[in-house]
């Protein structure tokens, strides 16, 4: 089976599959083959969880009619059992095999018993077992346990020493072919990639979201003074001044419309905040790069909070708005600047900025829909003492930078998947030569 991954969340799809133990054949595609072949049923199985995980995944025909397909081994030598469990005798030796083949499990000899291959191996973990391994491909199994690798080899030898061999059992027919399917790639049996469209330049608050972790990563590797640090889930970086006044935090798989990226300022490392900033998870690279730019020149981020939040200062910090020609607007406690396309604007709460204690937003940046009239498509919002300076370079941004958007179908769900079987005849059919329907 092949599974070819796309959009902006191919990078999450990418690791899940892997996690089960798709394997990589050319860039952003991977190949499941298994000694088992239940590669159908596991490429559903990885479909659903994708599914769940709100990726898109698309089934070919193919694919689809393998999976639907009922089929039992023939001459199984279990027969009392069914096909669920069969499958999970199978998936066992799967594991076991995945073992051998990833170098966890080292086999130490091997014989044949008259039947079937038997081997000897330890597993090299920490407090790893050594086991008696009966049978070949699907039909593998540890038959007995030993605490050494001493006691299993002498209990090896006393069972099949005239056929004992040392290493591991030749590779059968099934392993082979597993193993061409993960290293040799038909690029011609694959569906085609859809072809992209040349970005077009927009507005910048238009522009695409970007990778907003290679964004982070780059800021850190360029700043020293900047110190990474990760939570116990791996969810959230946080990445923290030397000062210890200053702190970013990136919450990674953040939904587009949820709060990704939170900035925070103290005037000590123990003292209350200064101010805050938040911004989505879709808001547009060279957005939150200008914002990081700012926040990495010096002190950029210092402020003083007793200074007013008064007109003055409101002025000087939009100033770039007006003089690109944003419409400027007063409603009530709102003073608003849209740009001319009205696809973008910038609010101001003023009974907000009187009563910092509040925690409310006195700053709202957005794109796409105001937030009064419906979810826009991305956010930033500050509290009352956010540095001007920072403001104002957020603004000229708006005001007179532009970025790239790429146009095509379906942009919103973040991955598409397409799993589909392979052209090689060892592994497309997958199966015994006659399985009984």
């Amino acid at each position: 089976m092949q599974a070819h991954v796309t959009g902006s969340r191919a990078r999450v799809a990418l690791m899940a599959l892997e996690a089960a133990d798709w394997s990589t054949a050319a860039s952003r595609v991977l190949v499941l083959a298994r000694v088992d072949h239940e590669e159908p049923y596991w490429a559903a199985d990885a479909a659903k969880h994708l599914i769940t995980a709100g990726i898109t995944v698309e089934i070919t025909p193919r694919l689809q009619e393998a999976i639907d397909e009922e089929w039992t081994w023939a001459n199984y030598p279990m027969p009392w059992c069914t096909r669920s469990e069969i499958r999970e005798i199978s998936n066992q030796a799967q594991k076991i095999h995945d073992d051998i083949r990833n170098g966890q499990l080292l086999i130490h000899a091997h014989a044949h018993d008259g039947h079937t291959t038997v081997a000897v191996g330890t597993y090299l973990h920490p407090g790893g077992k050594s086991v008696y391994l009966h049978g070949e491909d699907h039909l593998r199994q540890v038959a007995d346990t030993f605490d050494s690798p001493a006691r299993a080899l002498l209990a090896f030898e006393k069972a099949h020493a005239a056929e004992m061999r040392p290493g591991p059992a030749p590779l059968t027919d099934t392993e082979r072919a597993a193993i061409e399917a993960r290293s040799v790639f038909d690029v011609t049996t694959a569906k085609p990639e859809p072809s992209r469209p040349k970005p077009e330049t927009v507005p910048v608050y238009l522009a695409d979201a970007g990778d907003h972790d290679a964004l982070l990563d780059t800021f850190l590797d360029t700043h020293g003074e900047f110190e990474k640090w990760r939570t116990w889930s791996d969810e959230t970086t946080h990445a923290i001044h030397e000062s210890q006044t200053l702190r970013i935090e990136r919450v990674h798989e953040a939904p587009a419309h949820e709060t990704a990226w939170t900035v925070a300022a103290y005037e000590t490392p123990v003292s209350d905040r200064m101010w805050h900033l938040t911004a989505t998870g879709a808001t547009p690279a060279p957005v939150l790069q200008n914002l990081l730019i700012h926040l990495a020149d010096g002190d950029g981020w210092d402020t003083v909070i007793s200074a007013p939040v008064d007109e003055k200062t409101v002025t000087a910090a939009t100033q770039p708005l007006p003089d690109a020609g944003w419409k400027h607007t007063v409603d009530g406690r709102w003073i608003r600047w849209t740009s001319p396309d009205g696809h973008a604007g910038v609010h101001f709460d003023a009974f907000a900025a009187q009563h910092p204690n509040q925690n409310l937003a006195t700053w709202t940046i957005w794109a796409g829909s105001s937030p009064d009239q419906g979810r826009p498509t991305w956010l930033i919002t500050a509290s009352p003492h956010a540095p001007s300076s920072l403001l104002t370079g957020l603004a000229e941004a708006l005001a007179q930078e532009t970025g790239t958007r790429q146009l095509q179908q379906g942009r919103e769900h973040g991955a598409r998947l397409t799993a589909s079987a392979l052209a090689a005849p060892t592994v497309a059919a997958g199966r015994p030569a006659s399985p009984s329907r």
